[in-house]
């Protein structure tokens, strides 16, 4: 059994490493933990080398922006860090999250008609909406918006499919665990939030 499962391990290991840097970079947000941001650096690092093997270009795409949100998501939750205390769950207004999701859609369109017309990219319109969308996911993550896991539950399903699609069997586990990580960061940011709201505090959310 051993020996049938190395020339599995020789041809996805790469792909192993990424997943489990990644699982961990979720756990790791869904406790509000500032180790979460340099763990997404090295994530989005590792898949971008796996996405352009696989001909995934807005994937490969995306994972270069992930590394400037996660820069700002790193200063921005370390500057409420040290005037709060504690990173602080935002509960924003409904009116805003309209609007982001309006940019989302307009940047899926765009960028799915670029890489149609442009490149070789498998499903470009269907990767373009799940790149525009995963976007917004982060920007509402590095603004400590409670509504980021709600996107990333409906994102990370839609993801699984497409890794299905591409034999990327390693990822699409992945991210079903990543919609139950979600459940859980939305859960949890559910309970820092009410706290927030009781005027109560918390400690070891942040490392």
């Amino acid at each position: 059994m051993t020996a049938a499962l190395l020339p599995w391990f020789s041809e996805h290991w790469f792909e192993l490493v990424a997943a489990l840097v990644s699982a961990v970079d979720v756990y790791l947000s869904t406790r509000r933990s500032m180790i979460s941001w340099p763990i997404t650096i090295l994530a989005s690092l590792l898949y971008a080398e796996q996405f352009r093997e696989s001909r995934l270009y807005s994937d490969m795409l995306l994972q270069g922006i992930f590394i400037l949100f996660a820069i700002y998501g790193w200063y921005y939750w370390y500057r409420g860090l040290k005037a709060e205390g504690s990173v602080r769950v935002v509960s924003p207004s409904s009116l805003l999250l309209i609007r982001d999701i309006l940019i989302g859609c307009l940047l899926s369109v765009a960028l799915g008609f670029w890489m149609h017309a442009h490149t070789d990219a498998s499903l470009p319109f269907f990767d373009a909406a799940l790149t525009a969308f995963s976007l917004v996911g982060t920007w509402w993550g590095a603004r400590k918006y409670i509504a980021n896991w709600w996107l990333w539950i409906v994102v990370d399903l839609l993801y699984i499919g497409e890794y299905v699609v591409k034999q990327l069997e390693l990822t699409a586990i992945l991210y079903a665990v990543f919609v139950l990580l979600a459940i859980l960061g939305l859960q949890g940011w559910r309970r820092a939030l009410r706290s927030q709201q009781a005027g109560g505090t918390e400690t070891g959310q942040a490392a």
